[in-house]
């Protein structure tokens, strides 16, 4: 890469690399690939690599006594190191209900946005979604590429409860509520399918790099995979995506 990231000590056993304030898919093909590198180079050394849109946090298992020496060990795994051209990823296809039983903020954001219901699902299915990272809630997928004339606010008073497989959008972003939580998205449809199984290893199928794709089902066909997957029939579709320059 053209320019070293700011690397910065994070207490006595962390170390965060900034990559800058920008984030884009580039950026994060860019970013997974320092991650993997530092999994595989450090594996011995540390418990955790986490990124976010633009950093990486290195967790250590013991106290950093020369934390120049390890920034510098860093820096040369970053200089001597080629990122590929063009990664392989998964591509999700998710099945989500948009009737207004599971979508209760779908006339708000009709209204507020001066768009129709109908026009709402397509402008929500149409785009291929980057998972940029998982958090919040275990299995939560931050996705980025919502298209910008459903960008709306949070809202002001977050709900008490938001039923597990609801879908919503929060400013910029889109994303599925792996369980029943509290939250402020504006709601506009359910997904059936489980995001996060603590009995499955992994826990989660999705990774961060990968993409999704939702597509709209009827009432009857959400219950329908609902059962599917309650009763450990449901095969997720997906295929292999090749992303770069």
């Amino acid at each position: 890469m053209a320019d070293f990231p700011l690397i910065s000590p994070m207490g006595e056993r962390a170390i965060l690399i900034d990559f800058g304030q920008d984030y884009s898919p580039e950026k994060l093909r860019e970013l997974l690939f320092y991650k993997k590198l530092l999994e595989k180079e450090l594996l011995k050394e540390t418990v955790e690599v986490i990124n976010t849109y633009n950093s990486l946090l290195i967790i250590y298992v013991f106290t950093i006594e020369d934390i120049y020496s390890e920034v510098s060990k860093l820096k040369g795994l970053f200089k001597n190191a080629n990122i590929p051209k063009k990664i392989n990823s998964q591509i999700f296809y998710l099945p989500v209900c948009y009737d207004e039983d599971f979508g209760p903020d779908l006339k708000l954001i009709s209204e507020e946005k001066n768009i129709g219901i109908d026009e709402i699902i397509r402008l929500h299915t149409t785009p291929l979604y980057q998972i940029y990272f998982i958090g919040f809630l275990p299995g939560f997928l931050y996705l980025g590429g919502l298209d910008e004339r459903l960008h709306i606010s949070r809202k002001k008073t977050p709900r008490k409860s938001v039923e597990k497989g609801s879908v919503g959008i929060g400013e910029k972003q889109t994303g599925i509520y792996p369980k029943s939580s509290p939250g402020g998205w504006q709601i506009l449809g359910r997904c059936p399918v489980d995001l996060f199984d603590k009995n499955m290893d992994p826990p989660t199928r999705f990774s961060a790099g990968d993409k999704i794709r939702f597509y709209s089902v009827s009432k009857d066909e959400f219950f329908k995979i609902k059962e599917e997957v309650e009763n450990g029939n449901y095969e997720l579709k997906s295929e292999t995506y090749e992303s770069g320059n």
